[in-house]
């Protein structure tokens, strides 16, 4: 495994790349392929801590110089004291490009160079009489992608023609396959009169209509509630910039910024991830919020950053960086970037910030979970699992209060509510079973003549592995996606066994029967075994979220409304939450970097006071940190500047007024919080899974006596015996495969830099 103190050997050369490549074995069935000169690559987001020997420094500002994409690139040159800029010559790709170049400082200057050719391009410095100072090597891709999630999806459906814009408008069609349209930038005001947007012209400059509404900036002025909102395509996803702005006329560009803009950005997400497959999607995760507009920021997201649309973190995190280059190269370098979203989209705020370190300054996330590939899975399979053995195989024999302790669940509702749930890795759509066993959901209706099914095995697959098959590969002789997805030893229903809630017959009974999947998600009476390729993948590349990456080194607000109670079930479980925060703990031996703030109703229009004092505390932090110049990890500085005035708290609503009390949150205790929101469990952790909640394969072992808090007959022994033939989890020993996350910054292609292969291939 790449340790830390190679990252951070990477980092002092991120200036340097050139075509040459070079296999290294990672372990014995991993590889990474590099492309670098005498000098490694940064893939970690460090800093460039001093200038090389000739005194200049080239970067880029928009991506990483090997991930360029659509032919231009927002490039610095930074020179060293009694370099004098004016006798330097650059040239890109032999042909000269000084004059493009503004000066930012006495010691650099900028320039957004346009006109990359598609592949390796030379951007170089040299100075009369001395020759050739420095170069770099940029790579550029086509703006419609891929840059590192490998193959793109086929099918895939446009949408722009059903994108909405805030003036009501639509996209309308494509240019092309790869969903492109034309870039676009519209104004709008709030109309005070009629609450709602309308579009703004040139002419309200000089005429403001009268129900033109007003808007406190974030530097202390009502000024109009005019907002400019750009709107284009990378990626074949949608996206949309938006901040305030209201001269129409104003060209904005890297040196010439809105005056409202405080210099930040916020990148929102959409939740979901049913039905999120094969689709550009017509919606964006959102970016017309007032509260967001009154803090200064700018504001963008894309239509494949909404997991209802993609439910795939990988393409999610490549559309991050795309997106995020596009906005530097338009407005210039954010001072920091924040991700925010729910659900799903924290499934994407975790895993780019750990995966692909840089992208995100700090998260702010709700309704969360580590991602969709470990707690989310594993939760929602075996509530089909065990909905399956209460309502088909076994209807009688258990109390609804068993059955509840079983699955772990604050209700019993959420048994059935989560097997729907597990829709999301059944690719069969089947109109006449029953809800909680229905699958395969796509929402563009084209595709559905398209889709799988037994008969026609050569359609899409609506499911999580397959639309992630680049990462996971395919099953031999099928066009099925390998999963990471196992039971294999799982001890169902041991916590209620050992707590006398269950007899142990029932025990017997349950794991005797409650079988597993097959690669069509259909019940057999055999558990279902993890495929160990897809197993390793999952958690070498960071699709199980590791936390050692760079989410150890960035500022996380954690929040969430309480529903472990909700009448109906709900998936978004407090459990969640905390195994995040325990695998930071494993992971760096710490979570001080995460903060968790529990119980209350969250949002702009509700509660608007105590959710914008989120991005304030959030604010404060990162500032705090990008002001300590101290000569210290960034890890250290991210929990040693965290504001005293943000920490774990929950909220009590109990009386006429909530109360916030202020303590560390804990997953069990007795506690106030833990007395107001108590936790509960899943089926995983029931069966004796580590709250962490991120081991697919377990490690197995012999029965063993020790296991269980109550007597088995001899026969009863026997029968657990053969049942657990191959033997059960010892969750002490973590994942049987020992893979974990082999670095940062990874790729699936096209481009080779960091890119993860299997030693075979």
């Amino acid at each position: 495994m790449i340790t830390d103190s190679v990252f951070k050997m990477f980092a002092l050369w991120e200036y340097a790349m050139s075509a040459r490549c070079a296999i290294i074995f990672i372990t014995s069935s991993l590889l990474l392929s590099f492309c670098s000169t005498e000098e490694p690559i940064s893939t970690s987001g460090y800093a460039i801590s001093s200038l090389p020997r000739s005194g200049v420094v080239i970067e880029t500002l928009s991506t990483k110089p090997w991930l360029i994409t659509g032919g231009d690139v927002l490039v610095q040159i930074t020179v060293e004291p009694g370099i004098d800029f004016d006798s330097l010559e650059v040239e890109l790709n032999g042909e000269a490009v000084e004059s493009s170049f503004v000066g930012v400082s006495s010691r650099e200057k900028q320039a957004l160079l346009k006109g990359l050719l598609l592949g390796d391009n030379l951007l170089s410095v040299s100075e009369s009489g001395r020759g050739q100072l420095e170069s770099l090597q940029l790579t550029n891709y086509p703006i419609s992608g891929p840059i590192i999630s490998g193959t793109h999806e086929e099918p895939f459906y446009c949408q722009s023609n059903q994108f909405e814009l805030v003036n009501g408008d639509f996209l309308g069609e494509p240019r092309d396959l790869n969903c492109t349209i034309d870039t676009r930038v519209d104004y709008v005001y709030w109309s005070d009169l009629e609450e709602r947007y309308k579009e703004w012209t040139s002419e309200f400059e000089t005429i403001p209509p009268v129900d033109l509404g007003y808007i406190a900036s974030h530097e202390g002025e009502t000024v109009p509630f005019v907002v400019r909102i750009e709107t284009g395509t990378v990626n074949r996803a949608i996206y949309e910039i938006a901040m305030l702005h209201e001269n129409v006329s104003e060209v904005l560009s890297p040196w010439n910024i809105s005056q409202h803009w405080n210099g930040k950005l916020i990148y929102t997400h959409g939740g979901g991830c049913r039905s999120g497959w094969y689709q550009q999607g017509d919606r964006t995760g959102g970016v017309m919020h007032r509260g967001f507009f009154e803090q200064g920021y700018a504001i963008v997201s894309s239509s494949l950053n909404v997991f209802g649309q993609n439910c795939n973190d990988l393409l999610a995190s490549e559309t991050h960086i795309m997106v995020k280059e596009r906005f530097i190269e338009a407005y210039g370098p954010p001072v920091y970037t924040l991700a925010t979203g729910s659900s799903g989209g924290s499934y994407q705020s975790h895993q780019t910030a750990d995966n692909y370190p840089g992208i995100f300054d700090g998260i702010i996330v709700g309704a969360s979970f580590p991602d969709v590939t470990s707690a989310t899975i594993f939760t929602v399979a075996d509530a089909r699992l065990l909905n399956y053995y209460f309502t088909e195989i076994n209807p009688e024999n258990f109390t609804i209060e068993q059955q509840t302790a079983i699955s772990g669940f604050g209700v019993w509702d959420s048994i059935p509510n989560l097997a729907r749930g597990a829709a999301r890795l059944d690719p069969i759509f089947s109109v006449g079973s029953s809800l909680e066993e229905q699958g395969g959901e796509l929402s563009i209706p084209n595709l559905e003549p398209l889709q799988y099914t037994e008969s026609d095995s050569l359609g899409p697959r609506a499911t999580v592995y397959d639309h992630t098959v680049n990462v996971y590969g395919r099953a031999a002789d099928s066009m099925a996606a390998l999963r990471p997805l196992d039971n294999v030893g799982v001890q169902y229903g041991l916590a209620a066994l050992n707590e006398r809630i269950i007899s142990p017959q029932q025990f017997i009974d349950l794991n005797r029967d409650i079988g597993g999947f097959d690669r069509d998600m259909s019940h057999v009476s055999e558990r279902h075994r993890g495929d160990i390729r897809a197993t390793k993948r999952a958690l070498e590349s960071g699709r199980i979220l590791s936390g050692r990456g760079g989410l150890a080194e960035t500022p996380i607000i954690d929040y969430r409304r309480y529903l472990d109670h909700e009448e109906g079930g709900n998936i978004h479980m407090i459990v969640h939450q905390f195994s995040t925060r325990e695998r930071l703990v494993s992971a760096n031996g710490h979570a001080e970097n995460h903060v968790m703030q529990i119980g209350g109703n969250w949002g702009f229009e509700a509660e608007a006071e105590k959710f914008g004092e989120l991005f304030k505390e959030m604010d404060l932090w990162i500032t705090n940190i990008n002001g300590d110049t101290r000569d210290l990890e960034l890890a250290r500085k991210v929990v040693e500047n965290r504001p005293e005035s943000l920490s774990d708290a929950c909220w009590n609503y109990k009386g006429e007024t909530p109360v916030k009390i202020v303590e560390l949150q804990t997953f069990s205790g007795s506690s106030p919080c833990n007395n107001l929101y108590p936790t509960y469990l899943t089926p995983r952790h029931v069966a004796g899974a580590p709250i962490e909640n991120n081991i697919v394969r377990c490690s197995l072992r012999p029965i063993s006596p020790a296991d269980y808090g109550v007597g088995f007959t001899q026969d009863q022994y026997k029968e657990l015996d053969n049942i657990f033939s191959k033997g059960v989890c010892d969750w002490s020993k973590g994942d049987d495969t020992k893979a974990t996350l082999q670095g940062t910054w990874i790729s699936f292609g096209p481009s080779p830099v960091n890119r993860l292969y299997d030693k075979e291939n």
